[in-house]
């Protein structure tokens, strides 16, 4: 596969952006919410009657919500104009009820901006892609410096988005008039998008990269979550002793149940300060527990005695380990010390990709994942033929076809040339 044409890709770096034009309002109009049985038909119908590519997008809860549901669906095609579908407030099953229009979805292509985000909530309620296009990715690919919609819209098609709605509590019934409006308007423009930015992409050569990304993203089964979530609470680093780890874990677990019977988002709650500050001061009593901050509020006062109870359980449980079990390698900052020969691999490795990236004009965390290189380059390569080896193991780790292409011969060189370790310095 030849590199992609690096006149193409730095003309189009230097397109000017057209002064832009406000969008207010849909052409067509806000469409109704389709709610019920009949209506979620009705939606299905009217997008059957028209042609070509499906613009979709979903409304989350996120930061209101335990859940990741979507909570109101937009969908925009050729001759059929823009739907609006309320996927949860019909009463019965959401697969079933919204099976008309999943099955109307699987007959084309689906345009998403961001679709890592949307695919997850849609595939819940039972539509999947049979093909897919993903604007965001699209525009990383072409190397553009800012991809969120409201930049590329303006930058390919002249025209400005307001500020929208994107983080509102989309759990609420009845949704505002003016959230409707920003939902359809989301979708009104990525037909426009995907063929502007297309073409860019074709212009650089780099439209056969965008169809593997596309494909990989579609099908990506995502890896389980980590065992300790609750090491994630936010300020979990000032937390020294085993002891108050415990505490932590045992407030947090008892929050993350809390928070998924009652469907609201754990910082709502209790916020993570709170958990580390009961934690580090360990309580007893109740009178002890609401005079910290956050727990004296009359809110928090009335679940007290859960607090309490989970502390106290805390006490009397097994100590976590001060650190996760690795799952992978250590960080990049310790190897030096701790294994100089990986540490000269992975300089000569980056190195190469940033060069590469550069010369390619793709992000290098795009061209390729951090996280495989530095796992191949913490192992390294024990096979003769170092150039299968290389890529094996980045087309184990799932690394696309133009990716290897590229990326093999740099990493191959990194690999080879890298200067044995004495034993003394090891």
């Amino acid at each position: 596969m030849s590199a992609p044409d690096e006149e193409g890709a730095a003309a189009a770096a230097e397109r000017p952006e057209p002064e832009p034009t406000p969008l207010l309002t849909p052409r067509d109009g806000v469409p109704e919410v389709s709610v019920s049985r009949s209506e979620i038909a009705r939606a299905a119908d009217q997008l059957a009657a028209g042609t070509g590519p499906f613009a979709v997008d979903a409304e989350r809860a996120s930061g209101f919500r335990y859940s990741n549901r979507a909570y109101l669906v937009q969908i925009r095609r050729a001759g059929a104009g823009t739907v609006l579908i309320d996927p949860v407030s019909h009463g019965g099953d959401p697969v079933e009820v919204l099976a008309p229009v999943a099955q109307v979805l699987a007959t084309d292509e689906w345009i998403l901006h961001a679709a890592d985000q949307d695919l997850p909530c849609l595939a819940e309620i039972g539509m999947r892609p049979t093909a897919l296009y993903d604007t965001e990715l699209a525009g990383r690919l072409a190397n553009f410096d800012r991809v969120n919609l409201a930049a590329m819209v303006q930058r390919l098609l002249g025209l400005q988005l307001t500020k929208g709605h994107g983080a509102a509590d989309w759990s609420k019934r009845p949704l505002p008039d003016e959230w409707l409006n920003y939902a359809a308007l989301d979708v009104e423009v990525l037909g426009d998008l995907r063929h502007a930015v297309a073409e860019v992409l074709a212009e650089q050569g780099k439209s056969d990269w965008a169809r593997q990304e596309f494909e990989y993203l579609r099908t990506f089964e995502g890896t389980p979550t980590r065992r300790d979530r609750w090491r994630r609470t936010s300020g979990i680093h000032k937390v020294r002793d085993p002891r108050a780890l415990a505490a932590v874990r045992e407030l947090w677990t008892t929050r993350d149940q809390i928070a998924r019977r009652r469907d609201i988002a754990p910082g709502r709650i209790l916020p993570d300060s709170a958990i580390v500050n009961a934690a580090t001061v360990n309580p007893d009593t109740l009178e002890k527990l609401t005079a910290l901050p956050i727990f004296g509020g009359s809110r928090q006062r009335r679940s007290a005695h859960v607090w309490l109870d989970a502390l106290a359980r805390a006490r009397g449980a097994e100590p976590p380990s001060p650190q996760e079990p690795p799952n992978g390698p250590p960080p990049a900052s310790r190897w030096a010390r701790r294994k100089p020969e990986a540490a000269a691999r992975l300089e000569a490795a980056r190195a190469g990709l940033a060069e590469l990236a550069q010369r390619v004009s793709v992000p290098q965390e795009n061209l390729l994942s951090p996280d495989l290189v530095r796992r191949l380059c913490w192992d390294g390569v024990t096979a003769a033929d170092i150039a299968a080896a290389v890529e094996d193991f980045l087309a184990a780790g799932g690394a696309r076809q133009w990716q290897r292409e590229l990326t093999v011969p740099v990493l191959t060189d990194a690999l080879s040339r890298t200067p044995p370790v004495s034993p003394a310095a090891g």
